[in-house]
């Protein structure tokens, strides 16, 4: 007989989402969830070291387990048999990739929830549909999804915002040292970054908004990213060098922040600007207006998830074509058009109502 909940009111629960930012950032609402239904319950993370920082600490989990990005066979056998010995009462799988499944599969938990994926549906006790009947089903519905599949029962409008764990007094510190000289100036993050070639909206693009930013929306620009960012950011900045008060209003600090030191900046600027991205998604956790362009993915899958805040805060740009969304396997015109057609222009006049403009 499948079992249709947890069979005591202090579950030990494990939860799964290895990686990316985005992804684990938009697990955050189903966390808060869990704990309204089972506050006695016992959670642990497991994710990857590069996005421990995003739920260690966290408020509503007992405990993160961290494991390195790439495992070698024998010790991943040492970390079923560990998670075996855990005797977890549930597994919510929101990963749902090759090693998330033997995870579940040996964990050896009374009840297993997954995604509806095909081919592994054996995997679990339940699964939830990743689609919805009436339309798209945002990332975090799909994951409250595994929540409610425990026998909680709530509406959309019920599942609350992303949250993050608070930061420490390092982060702060380094958020301030980051904005240092800002203070008198509107201050813009400008997320120069992509995933990949789909999401990259192109070193040109990059370099023209910052330049509006700066000369039209009288901003200062703090380009973020990873350390693989910084020759884009050399790019960028030796196009204004020319022009030292142009040049003097540009703050390089891509793959200078950790996660919770970029989201305090992010509280502290007057507008964050990027692709559909990890930092987006920290940008969310703010109060922070938003302009994010969008092109092989859809906002209503994976858009700023910020209930209960003025939707005018956040702006999205796209593009209408037939070839939206894509599974970033191939680009069907070689131009990646949905995004690269979005012009500076576009995502200036997006941002300029922020700046006072």
């Amino acid at each position: 007989m499948t079992p249709t909940a947890p069979s005591k009111p202090d579950p030990k629960v494990l939860l799964i989402r290895f990686r990316r930012i985005g992804d684990v950032v938009l697990t955050t609402p189903a966390l808060a969830l869990l704990k309204r239904r089972f506050p006695q319950a016992h959670p642990t993370y497991l994710v990857e070291e590069p996005c421990r920082r995003l739920v260690e600490g966290h408020p509503h989990l007992d405990r993160v387990l961290v494991v390195p990005a790439r495992q070698p066979r024998r010790d991943f056998l040492k970390l079923l048999g560990a998670i075996r010995r855990e005797r977890f009462d549930v597994v919510l799988d929101f990963h749902g990739g090759p090693r998330a499944s033997w995870i579940t599969l040996r964990s050896g938990a009374g009840l297993k929830v997954g995604h509806g994926i095909r081919r592994k549906g054996f995997l679990y006790h339940r699964t939830v549909p990743r689609t919805g009947e009436d339309g798209p089903l945002h990332s975090v519905e799909t994951h409250a999804g595994l929540v409610r599949a425990l026998g909680l029962g709530f509406r959309k409008d019920e599942i609350p915002p992303v949250l993050l764990p608070p930061s420490r007094p390092e982060d702060i510190r380094s958020a301030e040292e980051a904005a240092a000289g800002a203070e008198k100036a509107k201050l813009v993050v400008f997320h120069i970054g992509a995933g990949n070639a789909y999401r990259d909206w192109g070193l040109e693009n990059i370099a023209a908004l910052a330049e509006m930013l700066i000369r039209r929306g009288a901003a200062k620009v703090a380009l973020i990213g990873g350390a693989g960012d910084q020759p884009r950011e050399q790019a960028v900045l030796a196009g204004l060098r020319e022009d030292p008060r142009a040049g003097d209003s540009l703050l390089p600090l891509a793959g200078k922040l950790n996660l919770i030191a970029l989201r305090e900046l992010i509280a502290r600027s007057s507008l964050f600007v990027g692709p559909d991205s990890g930092p987006m998604h920290l940008a969310a956790s703010t109060t922070t207006p938003i302009v994010a362009y969008f092109g092989p993915t859809l906002p209503a899958h994976f858009g700023p998830w910020r209930p209960g805040l003025d939707p005018a805060r956040t702006v999205i740009l796209q593009k209408s074509l037939d070839c939206r969304p894509c599974r970033q396997r191939a680009c069907v015109t070689g131009d990646f058009r949905c995004l690269r057609t979005i012009s500076p222009a576009e995502v200036f006049s997006a941002c300029a109502p922020f700046l006072g403009h």
